[in-house]
């Protein structure tokens, strides 16, 4: 057994579930498991639920969904926020402090620390994004997190912005630095990949993986960059 690596799509805000069907449907037609490489999924909450009842109907080995986002609080009285425990038995994962929701819902580092500690509480990974220039207290908040159950998206916010790719040379001394800081945790890279370029970003040292945002919403594209994964974990 080899080190696991982590393909995850994040649909966003599209696909209803008949369209998540329609995604699923195709990717089973190509998808072929490999034992050391874990694919994710992220519907929006719309759909989570009936896409993973449909998943599971698949049988698709080693294909697991993760939720977008999560409250900061357990269940209670907080309107039109979804709790992490509502979640289990559905998501595995779920994805923290995106830069979008940081950008566009004013989310702070310590909201983002809440989240992730009601996601490991309830028994779920958290995927949490970090990106630079704010790398570093975004990763500091989460020092009083005590599990090895987290992973790390590392999406430089340039990349995001103007759909261009970090170097990957760029994107392996930014694994280097966040190793330092949190050394347990595996870090995928996410930002502006396509199937054209992923050959250049599917091995890259102290990346464990990748984190496609429009590339995943295709099945076609979104299986070219996990085939290529796969190639690395072969070689």
């Amino acid at each position: 057994m080899g080190e696991k690596r982590f393909v995850i799509g994040n649909w966003k805000s599209y696909k209803r579930f008949e369209e998540a069907k329609i995604w699923l449907d195709g990717f089973a037609g190509l998808y072929t498991p490999h034992d050391d490489v874990r694919v994710i999924i992220a519907p929006n909450f719309l759909c989570l639920e009936k896409t993973g009842e449909y998943l599971r109907s698949l049988d698709l080995k080693n294909v697991s969904l993760a939720a977008q986002d999560v409250s900061p609080f357990p269940k209670g009285p907080y309107t039109g926020a979804i709790a992490a425990d509502l979640l289990k038995g559905t998501a595995e994962y779920v994805i923290v402090g995106h830069s979008e929701r940081r950008r566009y819902f004013h989310e702070t580092s310590q909201d983002v620390g809440n989240k992730v500690s009601e996601t490991i509480d309830a028994g779920l990974t958290p995927i949490v994004c970090v990106d630079q220039p704010y790398a570093m207290s975004q990763l500091t908040s989460l020092n009083d997190i005590e599990t090895d159950s987290v992973i790390i998206a590392y999406g430089p916010v340039e990349s995001l912005n103007f759909r261009i790719p970090q170097t990957p040379e760029k994107i392996k001394e930014a694994a280097e630095f966040i190793s330092q800081v949190h050394p347990k945790w595996p870090i995928v890279y996410g930002g502006a990949l396509n199937p054209d370029i992923v050959d250049e970003y599917a091995n890259i040292k102290g990346i464990a993986g990748l984190f496609v945002g429009s590339a995943s919403l295709e099945a076609q594209s979104f299986h070219t960059i996990l085939k290529a994964v796969c190639h690395t974990m072969n070689k």
